[in-house]
């Protein structure tokens, strides 16, 4: 049976160490996690940059986010040569994986309350996502409150 340590991939990895630097708002990610995940994010991005040392292409992209100059084609690309190095490394792989494990460990939970109100006698249902909230409404309103690009 597959464990949940081998279901994470090189791009959500990428995407972790590097989140920091991804937010678009400063600060974004101190919110959302532990000051210790915040560390063990530091250490992954500092193992993943480890493991690409020799590999100018990774090693300027991941040094153009740390720079907050990077786009999504940098962080593909350093995903990129990340899964490279965890499938010839399985146990960098898995190295990486209990380090990912154990920030989301420290992802703050949201414990802000939602409100919905109803009228006209419908039904409604709301849901919390991540950045937003999903309202869907009885037969006539589905609204969804959230980022156009969610």
């Amino acid at each position: 049976m597959v464990g949940p340590v081998a279901t994470v991939t090189a791009s959500a990895l990428a995407e972790l160490a590097f989140k920091k630097f991804l937010e678009t708002a400063a600060g974004e990610t101190a919110k959302k996690f532990t000051e210790a995940a915040l560390g063990k994010m530091d250490e992954l991005r500092q193992k993943i940059m480890t493991r690409l040392t020799g590999n100018a292409p990774a090693v300027n992209a991941a040094k153009r986010i740390a720079a907050s100059q990077g786009s999504t084609e940098d962080l593909e690309a350093v995903s990129d040569y990340l899964k490279i190095a965890m499938r010839e490394d399985p146990q960098f792989a898995n190295e990486l994986k209990l380090l990912a494990q154990e920030i989301n460990l420290g992802k703050l939970n949201d414990n802000s309350s939602i409100e919905q109100n109803n009228y006209d006698n419908s039904t409604g249902y709301v849901t919390k996502i991540e950045g937003g909230q999903a309202n869907v409404g009885g037969t006539h309103t589905h609204n969804y409150y959230g980022n156009a690009s969610d």
